[in-house]
């Protein structure tokens, strides 16, 4: 384990998922495997017709999201239950595997989440 702070700045991230004129998530990841992501969401912006494509269609988001939301009202729907939980503003959350989600209103969603190393599971 090193002794010095890493610092690592979204504007120069290791991947980017481009979702085009819906949005983009900025991927980095640390010298330990730790993800950070910074998703940004346009109105209008639905999981099932910006993202899943991106990740190969599964029938619903294969991660688990720990994160924080900037701005913006998004709607995350847990597929199995059909249960909708809004994050909002200030809102430190966990999402399980198994959502879906979209944009709700005319404001963009901004979000930064986190993933522990794959190791670490």
């Amino acid at each position: 384990m090193s002794d010095a702070v890493e610092i690592r700045r979204f504007d120069k991230p290791d991947q980017v998922l481009d979702m085009k004129a819906r949005g983009r998530i900025s991927i980095i990841k640390m010298a330990d495997g730790t993800t950070g992501m910074h998703a940004i969401f346009e109105p209008g912006w639905v999981w099932e017709v910006d993202e899943k494509p991106l990740l190969g269609n599964p029938s619903s988001c294969p991660m688990r999201h720990t994160g924080y939301c900037i701005a913006g009202k998004l709607i995350v729907r847990m597929v199995a239950t059909d249960v909708k939980t809004n994050i909002v503003p200030g809102d430190f959350f966990e999402i399980p595997v198994g959502h879906d989600a979209y944009v709700d209103g005319d404001q963009r969603v901004e979000l930064v989440l986190f993933a522990q190393a794959d190791h670490a599971h």
